[in-house]
C-alpha cells in the first residue's frame, strides 16, 4: 500500500510503497477514505515532540474508512461497513478507563503516535473501537469527527460544564476552536469568539458566535470580552496553546469561572493564584474525547445541530501530504483533508 512516512523531525513526509498491514485476533482492516491534517501532526513535524512509537511512523488520527478485512474473532462488522476511528483508544482495565474516563487512559493508544496512523490506504484497528458512521454525514469529510469535533465536544460538554445561558469566549478560531464555538452555540451557550483574523472571526458568526473580538486590533481583548459577556464569561476555552493567550483567557473570566486549557504548549502559564482561592476560579484541562461521546457527537452530525461538511476547506490527495501541512502552518482554511485514494 502508499503510505506517507513520517522518518524524523524538520523533514518532509516521504510517500512510499510499504506491506499492506494483516488483521490480527480483534482487529479490522480499514480502507482509509480521508484522514484529516491536524496540529497535533505538525507539533512532531515542525516541533519535535516526540511520538510514542520511534520513526519511521505512519502519522495521522483523524480517519475515516470502510471495513476492508476482519480478523479472527470479529463478528460485528463486515467488509464495506463505513467506519470512524477514535484518535484514542483505552485499554478498558485501568483505573481511569473503569471510572468513564479512557480518553486520559493509563494505557492510551493515540493513532498517528502510538500505532501506525491513517495517512495512508489502509489502517489497522481494534474492532471493539470502531464506530458506524451514519449515511446522512459524508464518508469522507466526516473523518474530521474524530478529533477535530469529538475533541470540542469533550471540552465543552465535560470539562467546561457549559450549561444553557452560559456566557461562554474561545480563544483561537481554527478548526478545534470553531468547533467549540458551534458545539457550545448547540449547548445553548451565548458565545464571543477571539482571534486575530477577521476571516476566521466571520466564521464564528457564521457557526452561531454572537460577539467577536479582534485580539489585534483590540487595546484590551479582556475588557473587550467583559463588555460583550456582560461582565465576564462564565466558561473560557484556549485553543491555541499560547501561554499569553491561556492568560488573557483566563483574565476573561468571570469570578467563580472556569478556564478550559485545549491548546497544546510545553511553555509554562503564569496564574494568579490569588484569584483562583478568592474568586473560586477553575483551571481545567481537556484531552480528546471519551469513547461513550462519540455517538453523541455523531447524532449532532447527523441532525445537522453542528456542521461537518462546510468546516472541510481543502482536500488534497497523499501524493501532495506536504502541500496539505504547508497549508496548516500558513493557517489557510479550517480544516484539510487527506484522501489517499
Amino acid at each position: 500500500m502508499k503510505a506517507a512516512i513520517f522518518h524524523a523531525a524538520h523533514q518532509p513526509l516521504e510517500v512510499q510503497e510499504v506491506p499492506t498491514p494483516q488483521p490480527g485476533p480483534g482487529q479490522v482492516l480499514v480502507r482509509v477514505a480521508a484522514c484529516g491534517v491536524c496540529h497535533t501532526d505538525l507539533h512532531y513535524i515542525d516541533h519535535g515532540v516526540p511520538t510514542f512509537k520511534k520513526p519511521p511512523l505512519i502519522l495521522g488520527h483523524e480517519v475515516s474508512g470502510t471495513v476492508a478485512a476482519l480478523g479472527p474473532g470479529v463478528e460485528n462488522w463486515k467488509a464495506g461497513d463505513r467506519v470512524l476511528l477514535p484518535a484514542v483508544v483505552g485499554c478498558g482495565t485501568c483505573a481511569m478507563c473503569r471510572t468513564g474516563r479512557e480518553n486520559v487512559c493509563e494505557r492510551m493508544v493515540m493513532f498517528g503516535n502510538n500505532v501506525d496512523g491513517g495517512f495512508a490506504e489502509y489502517i489497522l484497528a481494534p474492532a471493539k473501537d470502531l464506530f458506524a458512521l451514519p449515511e446522512e454525514i459524508p464518508l469522507v469529510e466526516g473523518c474530521i469527527i474524530a478529533d477535530a469535533t469529538t475533541t470540542p465536544y469533550h471540552a465543552v460538554v465535560n470539562r467546561g460544564r457549559v450549561k444553557p445561558g452560559d456566557q461562554v469566549v474561545v480563544f483561537g478560531c481554527g478548526g478545534i476552536g470553531l468547533n467549540l464555538v458551534q458545539i457550545a452555540v448547540a449547548v445553548g451557550a451565548r458565545v464571543t469568539a477571539v482571534d486575530i483574523l477577521d476571516e476566521k472571526l466571520e466564521w464564528a458568526r457564521r457557526l452561531g458566535a454572537a460577539a467577536t473580538v479582534n485580539a489585534r486590533t483590540t487595546d484590551r481583548v479582556d475588557k473587550a470580552v467583559r463588555a460583550a459577556t456582560d461582565g465576564g464569561a462564565d466558561v473560557a476555552f484556549e485553543a491555541i496553546g499560547n501561554p499569553a493567550t491561556m492568560e488573557q483567557a483566563f483574565a476573561c473570566t468571570r469570578n467563580g469561572g472556569r478556564l478550559v486549557i485545549v491548546g497544546y504548549t510545553d511553555q509554562p502559564m503564569r496564574l494568579n493564584v490569588s484569584r483562583v482561592m478568592y474568586r473560586e476560579m477553575e483551571v481545567v484541562g481537556s484531552l480528546g474525547c471519551r469513547a461513550v461521546d462519540y455517538p453523541r457527537v455523531l447524532e449532532l452530525a447527523r441532525s445537522g445541530r453542528i456542521k461537518v461538511t462546510e468546516l472541510v476547506t481543502a482536500r488534497f490527495p497523499l501524493d501532495e501530504i506536504n502541500a496539505a501541512f504547508d497549508t496548516l502552518r500558513r493557517g489557510e482554511g479550517i480544516r484539510s483533508i487527506v484522501i489517499p485514494a
